[in-house]
């Protein structure tokens, strides 16, 4: 983009890019529907309802859940919000930045760096409302939550555990010069995340140290704090800690794509 160019508000930069993903979407939404909503809709109700028969629930060491249906279902509609963040701030923007030029193409507009970093994150922040909200929707009769001002919160709160990943995620991918680091964000990031992030089970049964670099990760924070409201167990001050770590954690990962992504383009 040429120094004399004119420039966009933010707000007007982001209304000419809505049509480019509505048209994305459009042409792409019916790709998503199987590993977004009916796959892990089916996996929970699996794990939660059929082997969630055979777990004793006893509150005290669910978290205050009465069953683990109740428990697992908001640690893991935080964990597939973290999916479907990862999913589309890696493969799709590599494509963007380096096989099809996207980026590039719409720097030769008025549109600036910071314009594409936070469509992009737009982008993401719509796929993770209306995947989060099929599930909470889908999963609600089976009275897995305390309270529907609780499940609106935690539906709130596995949005921004979403975008975290979503913002810190492109990022890494927007300095990323092949896509062969993403194997190493599935395997050893994202699986583990699911893993020992307490979507599945209490942390505190992986021990005392272990506990604690369970506590230290994103998806934890996440986890927890969807718990909590979904189960009416709320600890304000922990509420607290979790939004001010995933707001921050947004925040600094939408500055670093910008930058980075500004070093790989404007060079």
């Amino acid at each position: 983009m040429s120094s004399d160019s004119p420039t966009l508000s933010q707000l007007e930069a982001q209304r000419r890019l809505f049509d480019y993903w509505a048209i994305v979407y459009q042409r792409t939404w019916k790709g998503s529907v199987i590993t977004s909503f009916l796959a892990p809709l089916l996996y929970v109700l699996a794990l939660g309802v059929i082997l969630g028969g055979f777990i004793e629930a006893d509150p005290a060491t669910l978290e205050g859940a009465s069953s683990y249906l109740a428990f697992v279902v908001p640690g893991l509609i935080a964990a597939h919000a973290m999916q479907i963040a990862v999913f589309e701030t890696t493969y799709p923007v590599m494509g963007m930045i380096k096989w099809h030029r996207v980026y590039e193409s719409m720097l030769a507009t008025p549109l600036r760096i910071v314009d594409l970093i936070t469509s992009t994150l737009l982008f993401v922040l719509f796929r993770l409302v209306t995947t989060c909200a099929v599930f909470m929707l889908a999963l609600a009769p089976f009275g897995v939550f305390a309270t529907w001002w609780g499940a609106l919160l935690a539906f709130v709160a596995q949005v921004l555990v979403g975008m975290a990943f979503g913002a810190l995620v492109l990022a890494i991918t927007a300095g990323l010069q092949n896509e062969q680091g993403f194997a190493v964000i599935f395997r050893l990031g994202m699986v583990p995340l699911m893993l020992f992030s307490g979507a599945f089970f209490p942390v505190s049964n992986l021990g005392p140290v272990m506990e604690w670099v369970a506590r230290l990760t994103p998806l934890w924070h996440g986890v927890n704090l969807s718990r909590m409201f979904a189960l009416d167990t709320v600890d304000w001050a922990l509420v607290a800690l979790h939004v001010v770590v995933l707001a921050a954690l947004t925040v600094l990962g939408w500055a670093c794509a910008v930058r980075r992504l500004t070093r790989r383009l404007e060079k």
